[in-house]
């Protein structure tokens, strides 16, 4: 029983640390996956290296390609991208 007693401690310190880090990180990823998986023709994005452009093709090759400019399209890969500013509304 005194043995059970000094791993108390340790069970309370992986509880707390799954609570507080470990299990938030996972539903952000969730939500990043969601987020990607959503993106559409018009959305306009900012990828995680700055750039601000509009979705102009989504492809099935875990890419999408992004016009930054009149013109001027790169393809990206969708896990970049960090954020959607606006959203476009689906094709009736």
């Amino acid at each position: 029983m005194e043995a059970f007693g000094q791993f108390i401690p340790l069970i309370l310190i992986f509880a707390i640390m799954y609570f507080l880090l470990i299990r938030p990180q996972q539903k952000k990823v969730k939500e990043h996956a969601a987020m990607v998986e959503a993106l559409r023709r018009g959305d306009q994005v900012v990828t995680q290296g700055g750039l601000i452009g509009k979705v102009s093709k989504v492809k099935e090759d875990n890419e999408v390609e992004v016009e930054l400019a009149e013109g001027v399209k790169v393809r990206v890969v969708k896990s970049t991208i960090a954020q959607v500013l606006t959203k476009t509304e689906p094709a009736k």
